[in-house]
């Protein structure tokens, strides 16, 4: 049964020869089975996109948080924000979240991070060239979202 399951689902996928003497070991627990061959399915898609500019460069930014807190500290009267500032402007953000969200924009050179040695400590967030170049980009972004959001956001 498992087995019939195994091919029906993944018999149109681009699994290799390999992928499928493997994964035909774990057809003893249904449940498992396709579990794990899912689990393979998608490395073998993410392996095929590994050398997309697109997917590599929107994936560092293209969440649901990332373009909001790039946008916030373009339109700061300073260009610099604390946490707690951003927090504040973001209450429907959780803090594990936006400190994430901030960790990955630093690491993606979108923002820097600077931390001053005070008690208690003080970091400020602001753009990096990097990031002041999305800018256009974003606010064409929001420009258009504003235009057809009737047409998009519909129940």
């Amino acid at each position: 049964m498992c087995r019939i399951m195994f091919f029906q689902l993944f018999q149109n996928s681009p699994l290799t020869q390999i992928n499928i003497v493997y994964t035909s070991y774990l057809v003893s627990i249904c449940y498992f089975c396709i579990i794990r061959t899912k689990i393979i399915v998608m490395a073998d898609i993410k392996a095929e996109y590994l050398a997309c500019p697109i997917r590599q460069v929107i994936s560092r930014f293209g969440d649901k948080w990332s373009l909001l807190i790039l946008f916030l500290l373009y339109k700061s009267e300073t260009g610099v924000l604390r946490f707690n500032e951003i927090r504040r402007l973001m209450t429907d953000c959780s803090q594990k979240m936006l400190s994430q969200t901030l960790k990955n924009l630093e690491q993606s050179h979108l923002v820097h991070r600077e931390v001053y040695a005070e008690v208690p400590p003080r970091v400020e967030y602001s753009l990096t060239e990097t990031g002041k170049s999305l800018i256009p980009s974003i606010i064409s972004l929001i420009t258009w979202a504003k235009e057809h959001f009737d047409e998009v956001v519909t129940d």
